[in-house]
């Protein structure tokens, strides 16, 4: 019987034999990511019978074409039947594989109550909420073989969590991570990279692919793409972002102002953030900080990555930043949204019963905020305006990564984590900075300060030159 598929060596291969639950297997372009997961289906398929169940999802179904012509390569030569009105293959067992989109929470929800052996994701980093691919966790079954499969590349709105789910936890892949739930049961996920050098197939029929990968974009995208470097960052909104923000902490003077700022969120990640100003020059271990420097010394992230469903309410909120504030707060500024009153008392207002934090409406302008803070990063004399303590890790692990908005591109985009950011911003605009001006020129107001050419263009013009 002549061979329709096989897996490459290498992480295709480890791809196939990975009995881990979740995995996400991807990296650079090229990586043969999408062949080698529908590889993997076929033989299941072949093992399961009629227990076999898969959904291939991506977020638009015309993002699936070039998937669904490569299945039909495989499993039309398998004999399955593909109905095409319904994206749909049959198994000669009884089995079945759909191809679906998967945009928002509520596609998932059209599974709920189906028994799927196997959910693919195919470009995981086109969601920029997690959310809808959790969801799915509750459809699979199937005695112990059930699996959650997701490929991607760096890059796009997704990489936050994929980097935090996946690629931090072991940068180099192929560890098991095992999750502990709440009933003491375990779930395991691994990280399985791929890079198109590990693609012979496409290389030996497209000898100059890599080189074409060089002429993506910018340093960044080449790097993302073709080493796949999560680390790298394609059109960072705050590319003035820098290492050199982020310092060890200090125990900040008591006369120096404080400044709370506060960005609302129950569903979605609420922030909160307390900040110093330096009323002079400080020098300490992070060598010399300005006067009027501002650096956040403590953050209150309430929720973040695939906990995004845990609700808060705003007297627990309320309680929770005053449990962690200690010190006099000289001004507290918050999302003016948290002061509209719909048929009830506001949620500043149920903050203010609770816990007596009195919050005052925050300067909400997005463009004027974003270039104060830019403006506090880049700073002047080669030292920056804005600090922040190395234990405030959602900001380190969110602002960096923030996008441009595709279609306002001085704007941020809104579909990136961007809770911390817009708190930032609130903070920032309480204390307004304005980079020094360039001195002007000194006039010449003697002859002393006058070239020998100054005083021949200032002579009378009359005359005959000697």
């Amino acid at each position: 019987m002549a061979i329709v598929w096989r897996p490459q060596a290498g992480p295709q291969k480890s791809l196939i034999d990975c009995p881990v639950y979740e995995i996400f297997y991807g990296g650079a372009r090229g990586g043969g990511k999408t062949d080698g997961v529908l590889g993997k289906m076929a033989l299941k398929a072949n093992r399961l019978g009629a227990k076999f169940n898969c959904v291939f999802f991506r977020h638009e179904i015309p993002m699936l074409d070039d998937a669904i012509a490569r299945s039909q390569q495989i499993y039309g030569a398998l004999g399955w039947q593909w109905q095409d009105q319904k994206k749909t293959w049959t198994t000669p067992y009884g089995g079945r594989l759909r191809f679906r989109p998967l945009e928002r929470t509520r596609d998932a929800e059209k599974y709920q109550g189906q028994n799927l052996s196997d959910v693919c994701i195919e470009e995981a980093g086109n969601y920029p909420d997690p959310a809808p691919i959790m969801r799915l966790h509750a459809v699979i079954r199937g005695s112990g073989e059930g699996q959650m499969h997701l490929t991607g590349n760096p890059g796009g709105p997704g990489q936050l969590w994929i980097k935090d789910r996946y690629i931090d936890p072991c940068p180099a892949g192929n560890r098991v991570i095992t999750d502990i739930l709440p009933d003491g049961s375990e779930k395991k996920r691994v990280f399985i990279p791929a890079k198109v050098r590990d693609n012979k197939i496409l290389l030996a029929n497209d000898p100059g692919y890599i080189s074409s990968l060089y002429l993506v974009g910018s340093e960044q995208l080449v790097k993302a793409w073709l080493n796949g470097d999560w680390s790298a960052i394609e059109g960072a909104y705050f590319d003035c972002w820098s290492s050199d923000l982020v310092i060890r902490p200090f125990e900040i003077p008591g006369h120096w102002t404080r400044i709370m700022s506060f960005d609302w969120g129950s569903a979605r990640p609420f922030s909160v953030g307390w900040w110093a100003v330096a009323s002079e020059d400080y020098i300490g271990e992070n060598g010399r900080i300005p006067k009027n420097a501002m650096i956040r010394y403590r953050e209150w992230y309430g929720a973040s990555g695939p906990n995004v469903g845990l609700k808060m309410t705003a007297e627990d909120v309320a309680i929770g930043i005053k449990d962690r504030t200690r010190e006099k707060m000289h001004r507290s500024v918050a999302d003016p949204a948290i002061f509209a009153e719909d048929g009830g008392p506001s949620i500043a207002e149920r903050m203010r019963k609770a816990a007596k934090i009195n919050f005052y409406p925050a300067d909400n302008k997005r463009i004027p905020g974003w270039d104060q803070m830019r403006a506090r990063m880049q700073g002047e004399d080669d030292r920056p305006m804005v600090y922040l303590f190395n234990t405030c890790a959602d900001s380190i692990r969110t602002i960096p990564a923030l996008q441009h908005d595709e279609i306002k591109p001085e704007d941020l985009d809104t579909d990136g984590e961007d809770h911390a950011a817009d708190e930032w911003r609130y903070g920032l605009m309480a204390r307004p900075y304005a980079r020094p001006k360039p001195p002007k020129e000194r006039p010449i107001n003697s002859v002393h300060d006058m070239t020998l050419n100054d005083l021949w263009s200032k002579a009378p013009k009359k005359g005959k030159r000697i």
